[in-house]
């Protein structure tokens, strides 16, 4: 594997001690055990379980059985979160989902280039186009991070009370909670790519 400049987490060996942990904790909590309990039920110390639960071992599988005897679960049960395959979505030129954001003006489209991946993290990609009868508009506001990388046009776009002119190949990253969006629309039409990153509630 390469390494690059990113410092998000490289996805260690241990995909299925992880899921098999969280399964054990998902089916303890369920069934109002602490640690201690399920230690007990099963004849296994409860730091093992602990160990067993955040994926720091690999674990015997007489453990393993102990464990499903002890919630009452098939073994089966315990693996059914693991898999090996990864999520991706493919979109075409053109033929992303035109949608009508909440607070959309008038000449404004949105394309979203993307979506249906799972995770904790819901990353909303955008390709957004600005007519040339659109209007300007500073007043969006929504959770998370944003993203935008300028690609063709001019705008003068604003985040809280700070004026940023984009041209093509510039970008902004900031806090979407603040108001903001495009307060003047220097060349038309434009078109610029929004990532909208926020946890998945």
């Amino acid at each position: 594997m390469l390494n690059t400049a990113s410092n998000a987490p490289v996805d260690d060996k241990r995909t299925l001690e992880r899921a098999l942990g969280h399964q054990i904790r998902l089916f303890r909590r369920e069934r109002d055990l602490s640690v201690a309990d399920l230690g007990t039920a099963a004849g296994i110390s409860p730091g093992m379980i602990s160990k067993m639960e955040n994926g720091q071992i690999s674990p015997s599988l007489s453990s393993i059985n102990a464990v499903a005897k002890a919630l009452n679960v098939p073994i089966t049960v315990l693996f059914s979160a693991f898999e090996e395959s990864r999520d991706c979505s493919f979109v075409r030129r053109g033929q992303g989902v035109v949608i009508e954001r909440r607070g959309t003006k008038a000449g404004h489209l949105y394309e979203l280039l993307g979506a249906g991946l799972r995770g904790e993290i819901v990353v909303e990609p955008y390709l957004i186009t600005l007519e040339n009868d659109a209007e300007s508009y500073t007043e969006f506001r929504h959770g998370g991070t944003e993203f935008i990388y300028m690609l063709t046009g001019e705008v003068i776009y604003r985040h809280d009370k700070h004026d940023y002119t984009l041209q093509p190949g510039d970008s902004l990253l900031f806090d979407s909670a603040a108001s903001h969006g495009p307060a003047k629309l220097i060349k038309t039409p434009m078109t610029y790519l929004s990532i909208i990153i926020y946890p998945r509630s």
